[in-house]
Parts: structure tokens; sequence; C-alpha cells
């Protein structure tokens, strides 16, 4: 891959806010000392997304076990969980006033049970604090362990996601201690356990479409039903260099596939993000059922 990125395109100018919404969501996320992935992932929708009293919040503290070559979170040797965090969590989504919070952490592979009891109290806390809230989170792969899974799933979320993150080819490449077949082998117990259940990936990493096209197969062929795909952006000088800015005619492309070939919704865009305009997709979708399960 090369070493420096080619110039960004117009369609990636971001436009920055610093109305009273983005103000007061950044309050109570420093005075309540959480971690979002809006800052520590170095989002380019932070701004607007805090302007509209959303975050994704990150737990399980702020430092992976894993060292994707895209990823801007801090990598190293993770702190003791904070036992507080459920408590803050909750209480801060109650605090913004969140109609649907989306939740993801750190991968914790040096613990035992890799963070899946903790994720459990979390969302149970939000959930028994916030009953009015629809709770989605954003899971890492937990090597495909289905009883560590079994305990996410028995916390009831809304939605729960896992992130591809790139196509079958690159993934050695791209993702630290990852595996393209374990991220779908996670996704298909999840759907097959009758979650509601959504992935992601990046483009720009020197991906062909046919092989979008064939990452988007797999994870409708696998239960996935909701599909995010973004833009690829270079978080600093160690991380992966971009190898093509993709238009915003070919995400309209792969929008339009991932509909056709079966998907309830698929955002597509240059700054797309995981959870980027997260709630809209509930505004189509009756998930109503998944609520009991």
């Amino acid at each position: 891959m090369q070493k420096r990125d080619i110039p960004k395109p117009e369609w990636l100018k971001i436009k920055l806010s610093t109305d009273k919404g983005y103000g007061e969501t950044g309050r109570i996320i420093r005075e309540h000392s959480l971690n979002t992935i809006c800052s520590s992932g170095r989002c380019p929708n932070q701004n607007e997304c805090w302007s509209r009293g959303t975050a994704t919040f990150m737990i399980l503290g702020d430092i992976c076990t894993r060292s994707c070559g895209f990823c801007a979170t801090k990598t190293g040797k993770p702190s003791a969980i904070n036992d507080e965090e459920a408590f803050e969590v909750a209480q801060s989504v109650k605090l913004l006033g969140l109609k649907h919070c989306v939740i993801t952490s750190v991968t914790r592979d040096d613990l035992d049970d890799q963070g899946a009891n903790h994720w459990f109290k979390v969302i149970n806390e939000c959930k028994k604090v916030n009953p009015g809230t629809t709770v989605e989170i954003l899971i890492p792969d937990f090597k495909a362990d289905e009883k560590l899974i079994d305990i996410i799933i028995s916390a009831k979320s809304h939605i729960i996601g896992h992130n591809i993150e790139t196509v079958q080819r690159l993934t050695s490449a791209v993702r630290s201690g990852a595996n393209y077949h374990t991220s779908l082998k996670t996704i298909k117990y999840l759907s097959q356990s009758g979650v509601y259940t959504k992935s992601g990936l990046m483009v720009g990493l020197g991906e062909t479409p046919e092989e979008v096209e064939e990452a988007l197969r797999d994870l409708y062929n696998n239960g996935c039903r909701i599909v995010t795909i973004g833009q690829y952006l270079r978080p600093g000088q160690n991380h992966i260099p971009v190898v093509e800015y993709i238009t915003p005619q070919q995400f309209d492309y792969y929008r339009d596939y991932a509909l056709t070939i079966g998907f309830d919704h698929a955002f597509c865009g240059p700054l797309v993000r995981s959870s980027y305009m997260a709630e809209k997709a509930l505004e189509k979708i009756n998930i109503s059922h998944h609520e009991t399960l």
C-alpha cells in the first residue's frame, strides 16, 4: 500500500458545529468520565452527533488488547474494570434523554470472559434506568465463543452489531487478532439465536467492488439485516494509508445492491460509521418482537 494518502475530495469536507447541544453532550460525557468511540476513534461525525445529543459509549476502558491498523483507539495493557461504569453509562443516557442508546467496547482478550459479564451489567442497568430507550450494542467477536455470546444475548439488547470491517482478502492486513470467518460465525450465531444483527465495513483500503458485493452476500447469508459502509479515513501516520476515496455514486450502488439482495436497511456513504444515525434505522424497522427475546 502507498505511504501517503491522496488528497481528500470535496465530498469529505466536514461541517463543524459548536451549538448548545454539542456543548451539553460534551459536558455530560466529561463530568461522568465516560469513554466514547466518538473521541477515541476520532470519528468525523462527532460534531454532528453531539449536536443532536447522541453519542456512542465505549465501555471496558479505553485501551484495546488488539492493535488494528485502521483504528485510533489506544492499544496495550488495559486497566481494571470500572465497577461503577454500568451506573455511570445508564445515568448519562438518562441525562441526555436518549431514545436510542448505542454502546460499544474495546476488545478485552486479557479477561477470562472477555468482558461479557460486564457487558451484561451495563446493558441491564441502561434498560432498568431507561425503560423507554432502545439499546443497540456493537461487540467484539468474543472469538465466536458461544457461551460468552449467550451472556450478551441474555441481556436482550434490541440490536447487536459486530463489524467485519473489511473484505475477506484484506482482513489479515487490516485487523489484528481477528478473522473474517470468525466474525461471520459470531454474526451467524447471534442471528440463529433470534437476535436482530448489524455489521459494517470500510472501503478505500484497496478492495474491489466485487469483493464488497461478496462481503455483503456473506453477511446477509449469515443472518445480518442492517449494514453500514463508510470511507476509511486514516487516523494518523502510524495507521494504514488510504488507497482510494470512493465516490458518493459508488456508495449509492453499494446501498442499492445491499437492499436488492435483501437487507432491511443499508447506510452507505463517505462519512457513514457503525453508529451514525443509528436511530434512523428503527424508524423503518419493526423490532418490537425482539424486545422479548
